[in-house]
């Protein structure tokens, strides 16, 4: 399947086919220079596959979590870009998951003002989030995504079949994204994480149709508020608790996934909602956090890039498939810790 993320002064290609990152001069045509940026956690197979498709392609290799999204990783790499003689017209990859994916958009995004960026996901939280909508970030002082902008990449290679190497947390952590978009926009979706999230897997047969809704719910939100002005908020069920529960825990004892699901009970004022979500969590072995300093994570919603002076829009979901936007102070924040 194909299809275009079509914005005001951009557009990506989104390709998901088993074995696509094996062929990807069958989708787009490159003779420059080619610096792959991947983590060391990515398998050695994977990475010689998408290099020896290039003449003379760079391998740089970042730390794997968070950590790499630092200004010193940054520099290193923008270093090498330049040491190698590197053009606007030149191509960076990113191969792996969604910090990799945050870390070498952004620096594409800065390299020059700009040179080619493509995307190859290889977790499901980046193939189901991530990889579209044009956020590419590094952190601050330990808040997530403080420094960054908005940069597309041209095309987004999906290939099912790399997550076959996860980790079962891994995987299940990014399934997450899945469960917030069925939440937010899809019922339908939301069905299948009911009635089947004891049996998704990365042979599930229902693995690549929750990717592909997933995706195509983001197009759609990203497609009508690019910059995040209003709709596209939504995509943030969950999170603005969920990011300050990584900050607390240093980016470190809970993935990503894990801390936006955490956001999603907790911020949830429907009974029935609730219930479903943490039963579905469970089934996906989701670990929900038993210790967090409240006043830690409210001095970090404050310093929310999407706070404004002492309020935040928040989201909620009263009905599922729909979402809506509340402004309320960050101070009765704290009512929904415990809950």
């Amino acid at each position: 399947m194909e299809f275009t993320v079509k914005l005001a002064d951009a557009q990506s290609r989104v390709i998901i086919e088993k074995g696509c990152h094996a062929r990807l001069k069958d989708y787009f045509s490159h003779t420059g220079r080619v610096m792959v940026i991947s983590d060391d956690n990515i398998p050695a197979g994977l990475k010689e596959t998408v290099l020896n498709q290039f003449d003379g392609a760079i391998l740089a290799e970042v730390p794997q979590g968070e950590t790499a999204k630092s200004f010193e990783v940054y520099g290193n790499l923008l270093t090498t870009l330049l040491e190698n003689g590197f053009s606007r017209k030149d191509l960076v990859i990113a191969l792996g998951g969604g910090v990799v994916g945050d870390l070498a958009g952004f620096v594409a995004a800065t390299y020059k003002r700009g040179c080619r960026f493509i995307s190859i996901p290889t977790t499901t939280l980046s193939q189901i989030d991530s990889s579209i909508g044009g956020k590419v970030a590094i952190n601050l002082n330990g808040i997530k995504n403080c420094v960054g902008s908005f940069y597309h990449p041209e095309i987004v290679f999906v290939d099912i079949d790399t997550l076959k190497t996860l980790q079962p947390r891994h995987f299940y952590n990014g399934l997450v994204e899945a469960l917030k978009a069925g939440c937010i926009r899809d019922a339908q979706l939301f069905g299948i994480f009911k009635d089947h999230a004891h049996e998704i897997s990365a042979d599930s047969p229902y693995l690549e149709q929750i990717i592909t809704k997933s995706l195509l719910i983001k197009r759609d939100v990203v497609q009508q508020d690019e910059k995040e002005q209003n709709l596209r908020k939504i995509l943030n069920y969950g999170h603005t608790i969920g990011h300050a529960i990584e900050s607390v825990y240093n980016l470190h004892d809970y993935y990503h996934g894990e801390c936006v699901a955490n956001g999603m009970v907790m911020i949830c004022e429907d009974a029935q909602i609730k219930s479903d979500l943490v039963e579905i969590l469970g089934r996906m072995h989701i670990p929900f956090v038993k210790e967090m300093d409240m006043e830690k994570c409210i001095e970090f919603i404050k310093n929310d890039k999407k706070a404004s002076g002492d309020a935040i829009d928040v989201i909620k979901v009263d009905r599922i498939g729909e979402a809506y936007i509340e402004k309320i102070k960050i101070d009765e924040l704290r009512k929904y810790f415990g809950s």
